[in-house]
């Protein structure tokens, strides 16, 4: 079953810019926990890895994304990633569109819609799990380009190195922060009903 991600959020940086930022997969993939830009194949495709650490365990899904429609004058991309589990047998493919919109402020609203399937090791953890989890690290990627776009003055991010070995994503702490967020949840409802005349 595949897991849906429907996310919008803002940044304080001129749309121009972060469109430029997106477009950018040497900049991107340093904002996106656990992955590595191994090849740039042309302006619309590139190859890469994501390392996902499950306890002692590290699984990498080695693979490609490819920009598969991009709309300038729109400020709209939509993309596809495919990859394959390193000595294992499971696959991941996902899919996202996202927009931008200047906001009156001079900031850039983003939203974001994304659909992914993913086979493997991870999936022992379960829909459900897989899901929060998968929030988590959406919103890991939002603060880390938050803080590249939004820290300089002078509009341009800092210079990135791609190259670099990717530290890989720990569930364990993802999983931690997930279940976390569902138990506050949960006393939030409560106390909400208690306080209802």
């Amino acid at each position: 079953m595949p897991v849906k991600l429907s996310e919008t959020f803002r940044i304080a940086a001129p749309v121009q810019q972060v469109w430029e930022f997106m477009l950018d997969p040497h900049q991107v993939v340093t904002c996106m926990p656990g992955a590595a830009l191994d090849e740039v194949v042309d302006e619309r495709t590139f190859l890469g890895a994501i390392r996902v650490k499950v306890g002692p365990i590290v699984t990498s899904y080695k693979g490609r994304v490819q920009f598969t429609d991009v709309d300038a004058a729109g400020y709209r991309i939509e993309m596809v990633a495919e990859g394959r589990e390193s000595g294992g047998s499971g696959n991941a493919r996902a899919s996202m569109r996202s927009s931008l919109a200047a906001l009156p402020d001079g900031g850039t609203e983003v939203a974001a819609e994304a659909t992914a399937e993913i086979t493997g090791r991870v999936m022992q953890f379960g829909q459900s799990m897989i899901e929060g989890v998968s929030h988590q690290l959406f919103l890991d990627f939002v603060k880390r380009t938050r803080e590249r776009l939004e820290a300089t003055s002078d509009g341009v991010p800092a210079a990135a190195d791609a190259t670099a070995p990717a530290e890989p994503i720990s569930i364990i702490s993802v999983v931690l922060r997930a279940i976390w967020a569902a138990i506050t949840g949960l006393f939030r409802r409560i106390f909400r009903r208690r306080r209802a005349p």
